[in-house]
This record gives C-alpha cells, sequence and structure tokens, in this order.
C-alpha cells in the first residue's frame, strides 16, 4: 500500500519516455543568446532596486553578460579554467553564471556560509583560477587561504559588472563568440561540490547537456508553469545549490520572469508581495514557516480554533480530490474558510501563486495535502545534486500527495534488490571530480547511480522515499550535512566519548553526547565536584561549557548551516553491551535514536 492509501501492485523499474531529446550541438549560452535574437524585448529578469524591480530585457541580460565575460577573459581567464562563485542568491549570481560560460570556462559555486577549511579545499581541489565573493567580509574569510593558482578575487558588492565591464572593453565580440562555440554538449559546465561521508567534499561534475536536457525536459512536462504566458518565478534558493540552479538556468530556458531575493529571512514576504510570482520553488522549510507563521498569527489574534478547523477542511478538501468526490457539505466548508484563512495565505505568497515544486526533502502528506486544499499545489520532487537536481517529480496531470513524483522525461527509476534507489539517463553526472574511487562506489556495474537512499514505486511508476541507505543527514532545508566530520572532531576533545549528530529533516544539525569516564575522574577532581553523579553532570554548567568548546572547535570544520546548533550531554555512554556499538566500535544509529528518541525530540522542541 503506498502512502495515498491506494492499493497497488509494486513494480521495480521504470522510464518516462523523452520530451526533449538529449542536445547533439550547442551549449548553455544558447539560451540566453537564441532569446536575445527571437525576443530582444522580452523581460527575462528583474533586478532589485530599492523595494521595487528594475526590469531587463532578455538583449539587455545578453549584453551585460557579453560586457563581463570580456573582463574574465581579459584578467586572463582560459577556456576550460574554473572559476569559483561565493555569494547568496542575487541578480549578479545569474549574469556571472552565463559570463563565465561566455568565456568559455567552468563554474564553481560556494555557499558564502562555508567555513575556510572548505574554500581552501574547494579552491585547491577545482584548482579554480578566480573567485567572485558578495561581501569584503568574505573576501577576507577567502584571502585567508587564497591558493597561489587563484589569481583574482572580485567583489560583487564592490560593483564587480561595471569592473569586469571596463577591463574587458577591449575584448571583441569575435572573442566571445570563439569560446562560447568551443563548448559541445559534453563540455563541463559546472563543479557543484557536495558533503561525502568521508568529510571531504567531492566536485560533481555535471555537463551542458546535464542542464539542458534537465530543464528542457522539467519545462516540457510542467509546461502549464513553466510556459505560461506572464509566467514568473522568485528564485530565494541558494544558486550554489543544484535546486537554485536548475530554478535559474530553467527559468532563462523557458524565457520566465526572473527575481532573485537575497534575504529570505528578512525580504521573502516583502519580495514576494512586490513581485508577485505565479509559481515558486522552495524546500519544504519554507512551507513549514508559513504555516507555522500563518497559524501562530491566528493564535495571538485569538482565532487558533479557526485556523486549526480550516487546515483539517483543507485537508479533507485535497483528499477528496484524490477520491473524485467532495461532498456539499465539505464543498460549503471549503468556500468559507477560503475567504477567511486560504486567501490570507496565498495573498503572503504575493497572491498570485498557483503551484510551486518542493525539493531537498521530505515536505509531508499532512503539508501536501494542506497546501493543495488551500489552493497552492505542491509538487513534490527528488533528486541529488548527481543527477543535475530532480530525477522524479509530481506534475499538475500527474500527481500523487506523499509521493515524490514520476522520473523526469528521458529518466530511468530502478530499486535495487536492497531497497535502494538507482538512476539512469542523460540528467546523471560525468562523474567526481578527479575521485576515480568515489566513482566506482557510485555506479553498478551496469552504470546505475547508486543515490544511497531507500524507495519504493507504486504501480503507476510513482516514487516514495522510504529511508537512507547511507547515513548523511537532509536537514528540512535540503542541506546535506556528512555527520562523521563532525563526529570525528568531536570524539577528538578528552572529556568526549561518544557524539551522533542528528538532523534529518529538521531544521538544524544538534547532538548527542556522552562523556569519557576516565577523563572524566580528572576533570570531577580539578573542579570540585566531588560526590556528583552522571545524571547531575549532564546537566552541570561547567561541563556543559567545557562540551560547547569542543561543539565550537569541530563547527570550524563545516559551515554555518552544517554546524551543531544545540546538544544534549546523556547520562550514560554507548556500549557493546548495551547495543549501542558494534564489535568494530561503529555507532549503530538506529537503536541509540529508538533509545533515545525522547531526548532528540526535545533537542527540536524546547
Amino acid at each position: 500500500m503506498n502512502n495515498s492509501g491506494t492499493n497497488v501492485k509494486a513494480m521495480n523499474e521504470i522510464t518516462n519516455p523523452v520530451l526533449v531529446p538529449a542536445a547533439t550541438a550547442g551549449n548553455l549560452t544558447n539560451l540566453i543568446a537564441e532569446r536575445a535574437w527571437f525576443e530582444p524585448e522580452r523581460i527575462v529578469m528583474s533586478r532589485a532596486l530599492g523595494d521595487g524591480w528594475q526590469s531587463v530585457t532578455a538583449k539587455e541580460a545578453e549584453a551585460q553578460i557579453r560586457e563581463t565575460a570580456k573582463g574574465l577573459i581579459a584578467a586572463g581567464v582560459q577556456i576550460g579554467d574554473r572559476v569559483a562563485i561565493m555569494s547568496r542568491t542575487r541578480y549578479e549570481w545569474t549574469i556571472l553564471d552565463f559570463a563565465i560560460w561566455f568565456a568559455g570556462a567552468v563554474v564553481v559555486p560556494v555557499y558564502d556560509t562555508s567555513s575556510a577549511e572548505q574554500i581552501d579545499w574547494i579552491l585547491n581541489d577545482s584548482s579554480s583560477v578566480g573567485i567572485i565573493v558578495e561581501t569584503p567580509a568574505l573576501r577576507e574569510v577567502v584571502q585567508s587561504v587564497l591558493p597561489s593558482h587563484t589569481k583574482h578575487v572580485w567583489t560583487m558588492t564592490e560593483d564587480v559588472l561595471s569592473t569586469l565591464k571596463a577591463a574587458g572593453a577591449h575584448i571583441s565580440d569575435d572573442e566571445i563568440d570563439r569560446r562560447r562555440n568551443s563548448l559541445v554538449p559534453d563540455t563541463l559546465a559546472t563543479l557543484i561540490y557536495t558533503s561525502g561521508t568521508t568529510g571531504k567534499p567531492k566536485g560533481v561534475a555535471l555537463t551542458h547537456s546535464n542542464f539542458l536536457f534537465e530543464c528542457g525536459n522539467v519545462v516540457q512536462a510542467h509546461s502549464d508553469l513553466f510556459l505560461k504566458p506572464g509566467g514568473s518565478t522568485l528564485l530565494f534558493l541558494p544558486v550554489a545549490h543544484v535546486f537554485g540552479r536548475i530554478v535559474e538556468i530553467g527559468a532563462i530556458a523557458a524565457g520566465l520572469h526572473l527575481a532573485h531575493c537575497s534575504d529570505p529571512v528578512a525580504r521573502l514576504s516583502i519580495d514576494l508581495a512586490s513581485f508577485k510570482p505565479t509559481f515558486v520553488l522552495a524546500v519544504p522549510r519554507i512551507f513549514e514557516k508559513i504555516y507555522n507563521g500563518s497559524e501562530a498569527r491566528a493564535d495571538a489574534a485569538g482565532k487558533g480554533k479557526i485556523f486549526r478547523k480550516a487546515a483539517d477542511v483543507a485537508i479533507a478538501y485535497s483528499e477528496s480530490l484524490d477520491r473524485k468526490g467532495i461532498s456539499p457539505l465539505l464543498s460549503i466548508k471549503h468556500k468559507l474558510f477560503d475567504k477567511l484563512v486560504y486567501s490570507k495565505i496565498r495573498a503572503g505568497m504575493g497572491g498570485r501563486v498557483e503551484a510551486a515544486i518542493s525539493g531537498g526533502a521530505p515536505l509531508g502528506v499532512r503539508l501536501g495535502h494542506f497546501y493543495r486544499g488551500a489552493g497552492i499545489t505542491i509538487l513534490e520532487g527528488y533528486g541529488l545534486t548527481e543527477t543535475t537536481a530532480a530525477a522524479t517529480i509530481n506534475t499538475t496531470s500527474a500527481h500523487r500527495v506523499g509521493s515524490v513524483g514520476r522520473p523526469v522525461p528521458g529518466t530511468s527509476i530502478k530499486i535495487a534488490d536492497d531497497g535502494e534507489v538507482l538512476i539512469r539517463g542523460p540528467i546523471v553526472m560525468r562523474g567526481y571530480w578527479q575521485n576515480d574511487a568515489a566513482n566506482a562506489e557510485s555506479f553498478d556495474a551496469d552504470h546505475w547511480f547508486q543515490s544511497g537512499d531507500l524507495g519504493k514505486l507504486d504501480d503507476q511508476g510513482f516514487l516514495y522515499i522510504v529511508g537512507r541507505k547511507k547515513e548523511l543527514i537532509v536537514t528540512a532545508g535540503g542541506k546535506n550535512v556528512a555527520p562523521a566530520v563532525l563526529e570525528d572532531r568531536l570524539r577528538a576533545h578528552p572529556l568526549v566519548s561518544q557524539c551522533m549528530v542528528v538532523g534529518d529533516n529538521q531544521p538544524f544539525i544538534a547532538a548527542l553526547v556522552t562523556i569519557d569516564q576516565d577523563a572524566l575522574k580528572l576533570w570531577i577532581a580539578n573542579n570540585k565536584k566531588e560526590g556528583a553523579s552522571m545524571a547531575v553532570l549532564a546537566h552541570d554548567p561547567d561541563l556543559i561549557s567545557v562540551v560547547q568548546t569542543a561543539v565550537d572547535d569541530a563547527n570550524k570544520a563545516v559551515s554555518k548551516a552544517e554546524s551543531i546548533r544545540k546538544f544534549i550531554i546523556l547520562p550514560t555512554d554507548f556500549t557493546i553491551a548495551g547495543g549501542h556499538l558494534t564489535a568494530k566500535l561503529s555507532m549503530k544509529r538506529a537503536v541509540i535514536s529508538k533509545e533515545f528518541a525522547k531526548e532528540i525530540e526535545q533537542l527540536f522542541t524546547k
């Protein structure tokens, strides 16, 4: 039985027919060049200007991209060189992304929250010749680890586009055309570094063909959203993440009106209200925040009961859509709550949003039904950096709440004997950059990509993700976190015996920590804590402070989004005898999670 409650006969492999064949010529620069040629006055982007927006036509965007590319060429960037971008989502990101391709080079995104250690690794592993950072503060972090081969550091907030335009004024258009025409579908387009279980991020090598195939087929499968006259989207996901990147490129490919929101925490509601997108793409955490915020406001106004009743009606209404039958009474209730509640939620998203695409982490059946019942259909998808974002996705014509959809057209999904989700098709990466060992582990003998996730297919080929074979944690914000990096570093502290990082589908990362009893004896003597039991010491401010320093040190190895925000000291250690550890002293995560479920819950609720 699948999550929608329908009796189904499971299948173990499905291929969705291709809508747009794999490219045999061309590259990503054609997306903007052809738009500028055929529809020069079409508004393709809006640039944030104060509290408003400045329209940018296809012709203007291409001209700015060319000017920027000339500046990169003047700085010595060669065809095939890697150039990094470290910034929040903003207009300049998209211009620079395409400019680097127009110069014939390869884009290396870096999260603006990355630690100095991570920046050091990415710049060295990719041999990037230059990096564009958003702010002077980020420039300082980068310069502290800058390799000798990274010759240039540009800063967005210091008018990088004008700087590069001036520097490249002497470069000819013929040189730009020579470079961009040298790129073929199989040319490397980007290296996106993703957390590996060993701790060192792996560079996922994606080609121009990977993006062209993904965008072409996703756009056609969602033509009612992407190709809708007057269609628009507000991009607030990190463009450093493959999901945000595919939104950016897909919008350009579809001729969709694109705007950027660089600070979702402070500006998302403001930008949604002023830009009024027709659909949005986000991680579940955004939809959770909108729901939770609406409920909190209703409670504050003394209307909490009304909101929760409205939520129940929305869910019942959505569930009835699947059963093809809505009772007259439910219809009346739905119309009433549409005026009182649902219309306000839609207004909070700009008032024009009819549908949304969610990915990066599970949305949850209840939330999926709530939004659909409230008039905003959230189409959940599933994919990885290694599959150029979505490998499966729901569409308005083929949608099952609770599933992550059917394969992207032209893609095959197979369930292995052990339940692992295997993926094959033109969306799958070329491989990991300079990492033969990781490539050997990631593909089977028939070149299926092994996702590490566990899933099942229903009788219609809808995929349901049921677990994670690998230990990689995916937060509610869609951030991949390798627990070993933090755990190994935390265990290096003499007082720490064991540490288990938690946070799957949660808003942040937390940890369970146990104390080394031998080291504790000395600490007790030095701190005059004689006679205190471990149960008492687990809450002792002095011991907590010491563990906090260990946590702070461990966090230096990762970005802010991957860092441990909260921890709890357990009054007992993990042992082989207790069933927590294997003979090799590896943690049995499922056992520990079950035994300390209450403590884990407290980390995220208190």
